[in-house]
């Protein structure tokens, strides 16, 4: 069974990108051969980094739930909105609190969203530099959702049927690459 850790990167309550990663979320739970868990920096906010948790026992009580979830995940979804040209800084400090043996050779996806005509394409630019740091293995398909308050509903269903193809697309592909990967190791 694949392990996918998804990481919905807006601290606002009031979040819209929320409804990517739900929606996300509900899509791979149809699928048995996987185990979802989720980080949701709304509630699993971390203050900004003093020093990075090199092993489990040094990180807060908060740090230690978190640190286990990044070190099961054999993929990781990483979900944003666009804040003035760049990804969150919720989801910089968070990331930033682990050792980078958590996150290598583990496989990536970025999906990012604007309520603009962009999408969080710059977003999604930042995120490639920084799984790439991370020596993550990127997904090469991203899912940029512009206008992604038309796309999606409150209670985080796809109402824009054209976008269909995108998840679809998105997902697939970051699993054909998970599937790949946990099938080469030993």
């Amino acid at each position: 069974m694949s392990k996918i850790l998804i990481i919905s990167g807006s601290p606002r309550q009031s979040s819209v990108s929320i409804r990517i990663a739900n929606f996300l979320a509900k899509e791979l739970e149809k699928d048995p051969l996987l185990e979802i868990e989720r980080i949701d920096l709304r509630q699993d906010f971390l203050p900004p980094i003093q020093k990075v948790w090199s092993a489990k026992d040094q990180a807060s009580d908060a740090g230690k739930i978190l640190f286990s979830k990044l070190e099961r995940a054999d993929g990781i979804l990483l979900v944003s909105p666009e804040y003035n040209g760049s990804y969150s800084s919720s989801m910089k400090n968070l990331l930033d609190h682990f050792p980078r043996p958590l996150y290598e050779n583990k496989v990536f996806g970025i999906a990012t969203g604007s309520t603009g005509a962009m999408g969080g394409m710059r977003a999604a630019q930042q995120l490639i530099s920084l799984v790439v740091a991370l020596f993550g293995i990127l997904s090469p398909r991203l899912l940029v959702t512009p206008h992604m308050d038309k796309k999606f509903n409150a209670e985080s269903e796809l109402i824009d049927e054209s976008f269909s193809k995108n998840t679809a697309v998105f997902l697939k592909e970051f699993l054909w690459l998970l599937r790949k990967i946990d099938s080469g190791k030993e």
